[in-house]
């Protein structure tokens, strides 16, 4: 990134049921335009869309001016039943200039041919999409980017892109980190509703800021905004124009809008175009719900009465069965069970989180952690996602079950800066050394690569000690082999990522690539199968 942007602090919306109000800090973040969805549904990204055949379509529907839904006051909430349907509230507030009618008409013709796809970006986006609106209408920024994420995740928090692009926002690893969405053990705010939410918003607004122009604003979001200076400058140095469609940009940089624009287009006459758009309720899908104690997922949902697949759905951020309070002190819940989750918690009289992070002293194998832990191997490796033969290096952060001696909630600093460091377990056997007459044991030592003083003292010698042929010297020495895993297959799990599975089995990610005859452009899906090399 060529420069910093500065933080523009924008107070949140108000969510919070009886006068509770969010203060919680805007962050800005970068983005990468989805290259790879690693999800369960057919997702038609940008770069893998290819051209069709121009449909006969009319003008586009006319532009709607700006218009600014009147404020609700402070952080009161709306009422509890909704004033009308939240895509009227939405086409009111497009602003956006139209872009490339051409590419523009083959992508209303792409999404006009997949209704089904629509539906199902739709049904899921009905979660999220009223904070979303809410969010740009109190900032005053054209309603079109609440149709990003339909673009850049079919509005799946769980998104995950090949080149580690993740959330509904698609947050690159180094953007999310250098404007502190956080990234750890246990939460990946990345996928986090709120925090991405903010950040994504805070992001597109100094872009616009920086050129002035929406349509540039958008290509350096997806492309970035070094690329598209670079691009004006030499559009300038040879007296050209220096307008979102003047500038030469990759293929997929140049539909980004015109994408965003067809979709607008199915959003103002869904009719036209033959799509069913259901209706969106202009009322929060979701409260806002303040935690004090680390408390499990699996009891978080039954207190509040959902299941927990509905539970992580709103609250995609989190990596391990436990909410750690210290670094995330709220949960969203459905509208209508926040207050049923706090009476039950009130009411709670046994434990609320039979699990707690915990720092490994010193670098050890699984086997031994899990009996200095108390805990079987199998659990420990599953829940901390260590696959076999890898070692736990000193430092790491393990989620481990609670006991007598380690029954406390985790601190702030472990909550918000935990990691895992692994390595190759190494075997060592019994072998027995190869010398030459007259050799000593300091030199036999220096071939090998090992100590002079252990080998020597194993023996029963001195390091200068000469060997003759009546010696025999005896050396635990590392076996060179490969991984249990070697030659076996994986299946692909939600939010994997090659360059993920390539470091979660220890293996290269070139090594993974060949072995499974893929390259830098294939796409992997849930379920599929990967051999390791």
């Amino acid at each position: 990134m060529e420069e910093r942007i500065l933080n523009q602090m924008n107070p949140r919306m108000g969510l919070a049921r009886l006068g509770v109000t969010l203060s919680l800090f805007a962050l800005l973040g970068g983005c990468s335009t989805v290259q790879e969805l690693v999800s369960d549904i057919s997702q038609p990204t940008q770069n893998r869309v290819e051209p069709i055949s121009q449909p006969q379509l009319g003008p586009l529907a006319e532009l709607q001016p700006l218009t600014i839904s009147e404020d609700i006051g402070g952080n009161a909430v709306a009422p509890a039943q909704p004033s009308e349907d939240l895509w009227v509230r939405i086409r009111k507030g497009f602003a956006m200039a139209p872009a490339d009618s051409r590419r523009t008409e083959q992508f209303i013709a792409f999404f006009a041919s997949k209704p089904e796809y629509i539906a199902r970006m739709t049904e899921r986006s009905q979660k999220y999409l009223y904070y979303i609106v809410q969010a740009i209408d109190e900032r005053n920024m054209p309603m079109e980017l609440a149709l990003l994420p339909f673009i850049e995740s079919a509005f799946n928090p769980e998104a995950s892109s090949r080149a580690k692009a993740a959330g509904m926002w698609q947050f690159m690893p180094a953007t999310g980190r250098h404007f502190d969405l956080k990234q750890n053990v246990f939460r990946d705010e990345r996928r986090d509703v709120l925090e991405s939410t903010e950040a994504a918003l805070d992001y597109l607004q100094s872009l616009y800021d920086m050129f002035g122009d929406w349509h540039l604003a958008l290509a350096a979001y997806n492309w970035g905004q070094g690329n598209v200076k670079k691009a004006i400058r030499r559009n300038k140095a040879r007296n050209k124009g220096t307008g979102y469609t003047d500038l030469r940009m990759p293929r997929e940089t140049r539909s980004y809008v015109p994408q965003l624009m067809a979709f607008k287009a199915i959003v103002l006459d869904p009719q036209r175009y033959g799509i069913d758009l259901p209706a969106v309720p202009d009322h929060p899908f979701f409260d806002v719900v303040e935690i004090t104690r680390d408390i499990d997922v699996k009891l978080a949902a039954e207190l509040a009465n959902i299941s927990e697949a509905e539970f992580k759905s709103l609250n995609p951020s989190l990596q391990r069965p436990v909410i750690l309070a210290a670094g995330l002190p709220r949960i969203l819940l459905p509208w209508e069970n926040a207050a049923l989750f706090e009476a039950n918690l009130e009411a709670h009289q046994g434990q609320l989180a039979t699990w707690t992070a915990w720092r490994v002293p010193k670098t050890a194998s699984t086997r031994q952690l899990a009996k200095m832990l108390g805990m079987p191997e199998s659990e420990l490796r599953a829940v901390n996602d260590i696959p076999k033969q890898r070692s736990v290096t000193a430092g790491s952060v393990l989620l481990v079950k609670r006991t007598k001696s380690l029954d406390k909630d985790a601190s702030a600093k472990l909550a918000d800066t935990a990691q895992i460091s692994l390595r190759r377990e190494v075997r060592y056997k019994r072998t027995t050394l190869q010398f030459k007459a007259g050799e000593t044991v300091a030199q036999v030592a220096k071939r090998y690569r090992i100590s002079a003083k252990s080998l020597a003292k194993l023996n029963k010698l001195s390091v200068n000690t000469r060997l003759s042929s009546s010696n025999r010297l005896i050396a635990w020495l590392p076996v060179k082999s490969n991984s249990q895993s070697s030659g076996k297959s994986i299946r692909v799990r939600r939010g994997d990522t090659l360059s993920g599975i390539a470091k979660r089995y220890g293996v290269s990610l070139r090594a993974l690539m060949r072995t499974n005859n893929l390259d830098s452009r294939s796409i992997i899906r849930i379920g599929q199968r990967l051999r390791l090399p």
